[in-house]
This record gives C-alpha cells, structure tokens and sequence, in this order.
C-alpha cells in the first residue's frame, strides 16, 4: 500500500502519526465504507475505520486510485466509532 503525504490537508496533532494512520489501513478488522452522500460520492471518497499497532483507533476519509492513497483527513476514533468497529469485528470473529 503507497500513501501520498505531499503537503497533507490536515494538521497531525500528538495523538496521531502518520506512520500509525498508515497501520490502520492494514488492520485485518478494518472498516472500509463508501459514503452514502451524492456530494461525496461525485469526488469518490471513502471512509476507514482502523487500529493503529499501538491500540489507538483512526478515523479517516482518503481517496484512491487503486494504487496510491491520498489521506484527506484523520481523527482518531469517538466513542460511537470504537463501538461500531469493535461490533464489526466481532462479527467477523463470530463467522
């Protein structure tokens, strides 16, 4: 997986690096969505939801082109995140 960090359109705070929002990618569990909005859909963003190797959850919206991932934006997780996340998983570990 390649990640374009050229002039990224956020600032990074302490809680997250881009090192760990690259992790989060490549959780087994992580929740990849496509937005149900029409005004997010014309510009082909995504959502994910994963855990960085350190446990902390990150928010983020990207775009792709199949091969190179744009971040457009990172959070880490609010509660309700970290609830439906772990819900998935635990779906998926259930099967």
């Amino acid at each position: 997986m390649e990640f374009d960090w050229t002039n990224p359109p956020f600032n990074l705070n302490n809680a997250l690096s881009l090192k760990g929002i690259e992790e989060s990618f490549e959780d087994p569990f992580a929740v990849r969505l496509l937005p149900d909005s029409p005004r997010f859909g014309v510009q082909a963003r995504f959502f994910n939801l994963g855990m960085a190797s350190d446990g902390q959850g990150v928010f983020s919206i990207y775009r792709t082109n199949g091969k190179v991932f744009r971040i457009i934006y990172a959070r880490t997780f609010e509660p309700e995140e970290r609830f439906f996340y772990q819900r998935k998983m635990n779906q998926a570990l259930s099967q």
